[in-house]
């Protein structure tokens, strides 16, 4: 495999693993079709609007980026991560990718010019025909990916040429934006850190930052399952529940119950559970979630049942939508540690017979949350919280959670920025390097 490609690869890391290519076709087409026209026109429609339009739209940013930090997010739950050391640092800029989604933060963040990105497309023959030899039929399956992927790394490396960051803060290490960065910064010498923003798995790439903050054991675990850890390691707590943790749920019975679903989860089995739930449980209040990135019309739901509640997750936040409940039931999806930490009953219950992933994060083989199998072992559960509702369940998170019951807890920020403030002791100088 030539350079390029071996660089594309690890780019693309998690799109060439057997777990992405078994996720099921609902949760697949939005990321990459299965017809090969579909994804011949999605490619089409890239080069047209982003490739093509991004050349003719001149960025103009608010900030200076100049030898600033850089807190580089993809996503909204990204900016949820990062936003306080903008407040914690005077240096400190957040920064995205020139056309990225950031949900309703699109307006508050700096943007990186990829009106060069086109420029790079020579390279396209060659890799494809390097990750066809070593991928086989997965370089054409996903080929739409490896086409959006290219001239990421070459544009960021000129855009770190030109700005000069001091160091770039990261909270995903798996998405091929964020990846390209990190590689990007690699070659020019630009120290980097990680924040993580929710629970990680061991399908992750290896943990490959200078500084790597995580929330708790957990998760530096599962990373060293992933491959060799480099850089320091630190673990602070969860910094974006530190607002929260002082307002857990201390009612002693289950009165309003969350249901969060994910892109993986079947929309039948959905509509039987609710069904089931509204119908046994009348005096309950129930409120459905579907993740900010499922683009799927859920308004059948609330036709079917008008008692219904609904949260708009591009809107409110996943802290402020838990403080509101008593119980959350889901199936694999972060939300269940940070329900726990809030002190809400939490159940595990799958959506759907997907091959994918079953306790995906771990969390019942860890004993974070319990697990329902069928719609009677799922009543039972509710029934039974519906009558008492511990006040200590919080503290299951220990495993994932270091500052949980420490003198940190609720401050996983201020340690978060001590320790980056460590880390980069002064204009000018190096960041530390274990």
């Amino acid at each position: 495999m030539n350079e390029q490609a071996t660089r594309l690869y690890d780019i693309l890391y998690v799109r060439f693993t057997d777990h992405f290519l078994s996720f099921p076709d609902h949760t697949l087409e939005p990321i990459s079709p299965r017809s090969p026209w579909k994804r011949l026109l999605k490619v089409a429609g890239y080069a047209a609007l982003r490739l093509v339009g991004n050349m003719f739209r001149k960025v103009r940013n608010p900030e200076d980026l100049r030898g600033k930090v850089w807190l580089y997010v993809v996503s909204q739950n990204n900016y949820d991560s990062l936003h306080f050391l903008r407040d914690a640092r005077p240096d400190a800029v957040l920064v995205a990718g020139q056309s990225k989604q950031i949900g309703r933060y699109n307006r508050q963040v700096n943007r990186l010019s990829l009106r060069r990105k086109l420029l790079y497309y020579g390279q396209l023959p060659s890799v494809y025909r390097a990750l066809r030899r070593t991928e086989g039929g997965r370089a054409w399956r996903f080929f739409d990916l490896v086409f959006n992927a290219i001239g990421y790394y070459e544009v960021y490396r000129r855009a770190l040429r030109h700005y000069r960051p001091r160091a770039i803060v990261f909270a995903n290490d798996h998405n091929d934006d964020a990846r390209a960065l990190l590689l990007a910064c690699q070659a020019e010498g630009v120290p980097t850190a990680y924040i993580q923003h929710a629970s990680v798995s061991t399908n992750f790439p290896p943990l490959g930052f200078d500084l790597s903050l995580l929330e708790g054991q957990d998760a530096l675990d599962k990373y060293r399952q992933c491959g060799p850890v480099r850089g320091r390691v630190e673990l602070v707590g969860m910094p974006k529940a530190d607002a929260f943790l002082a307002q857990r749920n201390l009612q002693p019975t289950v009165q309003r119950v969350a249901i969060a679903c994910n892109t993986l989860d079947d929309l039948p089995v959905l509509a039987e559970t609710l069904a089931y739930l509204l119908r046994e449980f009348p005096h309950l209040t129930f409120t459905f979630r579907p993740h900010p990135g499922d683009t799927r019309d859920f308004r059948f739901l609330q036709q079917l049942h008008p008692t219904l509640q609904f949260s708009d997750a591009r809107q409110q936040g996943i802290f402020e939508f838990l403080a509101a409940h008593d119980a959350l039931i889901a199936a694999d999806t972060s939300s269940h540690l940070e329900a726990t930490l809030l002190n809400l009953a939490s159940l595990y219950y799958r959506f759907g017979t997907h091959a994918i992933a079953d306790d995906y994060y771990g969390y019942v083989a860890h004993g974070l949350i319990e697990r329902a199998s069928t719609l009677p072992e799922l009543g039972a559960w509710l029934q039974r919280y519906q009558q008492h509702k511990p006040l200590d369940l919080y503290q299951r998170a220990a495993y994932y959670n270091a500052t949980l019951g420490t003198a940190d807890e609720g401050h996983s920020q201020a340690r978060a920025a001590r320790l980056l403030d460590e880390w980069l002791p002064a204009e000018g100088q190096q960041p530390k390097r274990d």
